[in-house]
C-alpha cells in the first residue's frame, strides 16, 4: 500500500511539473511573439504605398513654382501645398462634362490653349481637354492606382510623383482628339491632332514636353499628349531645335 501510494505522488509530481513546464513555456512564447509584434509595426511604418523616391538628397524643392517656364520634374519639385492662385476654367471643349478643378490652368496658360484650340479648328482640326491641373490629392491618389496597376518602376517612366507632376503647376493639360479611342494612349501618335500639335504647339507658347526618343533625359516615355505652357520664345526654342525642358536648362539626365 505504502509503495502504491509512492507511486502515485511521484507521478502527480511529475504532471504537476510538466504542466508547470508548459505553463512557463506558453508565457515565454507569448511574450516574445508580442515584442516580435510590437517591433514589427513600430518599423512598418503603414501599410500604404510609399511615395516618397528613392534618392531624395538628390531632389531640389523649386524656389519659385510662379515662374513660367518653371523645370519640375524626377529631380525638381514642388513646395508643399503649393497651389496656383491664378486658376481658371478655359473656354473649350473636354472629353468630359463634369465641373472640376482638373478643367483649371493657369490663366497665362488658359488663354494660351484658348487661342491654340480655335487655330486647330479653324484649320480642321477638334481637339478636346482630357486633364490640366491636378492637386497634390488628385496626383497621389492617381500615381498610386497606376502603382497598385503595374508596380512602383513602371509606373515611374509615364506617371509622376505628387510634387514632381507638372500637372501640379496649372501649366499642363492632356488634350486628345474629337475621338476619344486614343485620349492619353499611345495610339494618338500618329494622328492628325497629334501631328499638328508638334508643328504648330510653339506658336501658342506650348511645347511637347516628354518627346519620342528623349525618355532618358526626361524620365518619362513618348506622350504627343501631354502640352506644357512655357511661352512663345522659349517654347518656339525647344520645339526648332527638338530639344527639352531639360536640356534647354542644361540639366542633369533624369535616366528615370
Amino acid at each position: 500500500m505504502v509503495k502504491k501510494r509512492s507511486i502515485i505522488l511521484f507521478l502527480f509530481f511529475v504532471l504537476l511539473l510538466f504542466s508547470f513546464s508548459i505553463g512557463i513555456g506558453k508565457i515565454l512564447f507569448s511574450s516574445e511573439k508580442e515584442n516580435i509584434q510590437s517591433q514589427s509595426s513600430g518599423s512598418a511604418g503603414g501599410q500604404g504605398i510609399n511615395l516618397s523616391t528613392r534618392n531624395e538628397e538628390e531632389i531640389l524643392v523649386i524656389d519659385d513654382p510662379e515662374n513660367i517656364p518653371v523645370l519640375v520634374n524626377k529631380q525638381h519639385k514642388l513646395p508643399e501645398s503649393y497651389r496656383p492662385d491664378d486658376l481658371v476654367e478655359p473656354d473649350i471643349p473636354f472629353l468630359f462634362d463634369k465641373k472640376s478643378s482638373n478643367r483649371k490652368m493657369r490663366a497665362e496658360a488658359a488663354a494660351a490653349i484658348e487661342k491654340l484650340f480655335d487655330e486647330a479648328k479653324r484649320q480642321g482640326v477638334i481637339l478636346q481637354g482630357v486633364s490640366a491641373y491636378r492637386s497634390y490629392a488628385d496626383q497621389s491618389a492617381l500615381f498610386q492606382y497606376y502603382v497598385k496597376q503595374d508596380g512602383y518602376e513602371a509606373a515611374r517612366t509615364y506617371s509622376a510623383l505628387p510634387r514632381m507632376s507638372e500637372h501640379e503647376t496649372g501649366l499642363a493639360i492632356d488634350v486628345s482628339g474629337l475621338d476619344a479611342t486614343c485620349a492619353v494612349k499611345d495610339c494618338f501618335s500618329g494622328t492628325k491632332e497629334a501631328k499638328w500639335l508638334e508643328a504648330n504647339a510653339a506658336k501658342f507658347g506650348f511645347i511637347i514636353r516628354y518627346p519620342k526618343g528623349k525618355e532618358s533625359i526626361t524620365g518619362y516615355k513618348y506622350e504627343p499628349w501631354h502640352l506644357r505652357y512655357v511661352g512663345k520664345t522659349i517654347a518656339k526654342e525647344i520645339m526648332e531645335s527638338g530639344s527639352t525642358l531639360e536640356e534647354y536648362y542644361n540639366t542633369l539626365l533624369v535616366n528615370n
